[in-house]
């Protein structure tokens, strides 16, 4: 999904994209945004995607986890990049350009111009 156009919601929080937003009146959604296939976003105690974001298809974004009760805001600063099928866990911000890899599990925030990679997320490399 590029946010040329906007995503539009149904009932359960699905786009026409086929990713999902539960508790969307706490999302917010940058310009030139791009969330890939099957991606679930909780955004329960607030989710803010800024511009030029790119997230890969099945990933999760949670800010909220009932299995440990930890709950907080996430944020993904502008022109961060998150790989496919990687986890943000609830309170934590990636920052602006930074990447994550694919398959990973991000449970702390990334400062800005970093790559992270694994399960959990470690830093690799400045940028």
């Amino acid at each position: 999904m590029t946010s040329e156009k906007r995503p539009q919601y149904d009932k359960d929080g699905m786009t026409q994209w086929h990713w999902r937003v539960v508790n969307k009146e706490n999302f917010e959604l940058g310009n030139r945004t791009q969330i890939g296939t099957f991606s679930v976003i909780d955004a329960k105690n607030g989710v803010v995607i800024k511009d030029d974001v790119k997230i890969g298809w099945n990933c999760t974004i949670l800010s909220y986890s009932s299995i440990d009760e930890k709950s907080g805001q996430v944020i993904l600063e502008k022109n961060s990049k998150i790989g496919s099928n990687s986890v943000i866990f609830p309170n934590v911000t990636v920052g602006e350009n930074s990447i994550v890899g694919a398959n990973s599990l991000v449970n702390h925030s990334i400062p800005p111009n970093e790559i992270w990679i694994g399960s959990p997320a470690k830093k690799i490399k400045n940028l």
